[in-house]
């Protein structure tokens, strides 16, 4: 049960994640798009991070479909058209960069799973 508490909490916080970032990614320096590496960053480390506190990998998958849901859904087009993260740059960033983050942290926890258990052995 505790468990089960856990892995909602860890997609939750990766919808929040999304969410908040999906309205903050366009913060730039320059023409640098700080605001959307900063979240593509966190989301990345938040998959680690999260399959390292649980000891599995289901631990960094469960922040990642909370990302990937929040961003999607907030990416799509409504019936008048409009979107919140909108064909820019930052927003490219954001949406690529997130993506590539999201799919290595979940790598990254796969990997660790995988190498821990072959030393066990």
């Amino acid at each position: 049960m505790v468990a089960a508490a856990c892995y909602s909490m860890l997609f939750l916080f990766g919808l929040m994640q999304g969410l908040i970032g999906a309205f903050q990614y366009s913060r730039s320096i320059g023409p640098v798009p700080v605001a959307a590496l900063c979240f593509d960053v966190a989301i990345g480390i938040t998959c680690v991070l999260g399959a390292w506190g649980m000891g599995r990998p289901l631990g960094g998958l469960m922040p990642a479909l909370g990302w990937f849901l929040a961003v999607f859904v907030l990416d799509m087009a409504t019936a008048g058209g409009s979107v919140v993260i909108a064909n820019t740059v930052p927003g490219t960033w954001f949406l690529l960069g997130g993506t590539a983050c999201v799919v290595s942290g979940v790598m990254i926890a796969f990997l660790r799973r995988s190498l821990t258990q072959k030393t066990r052995r």
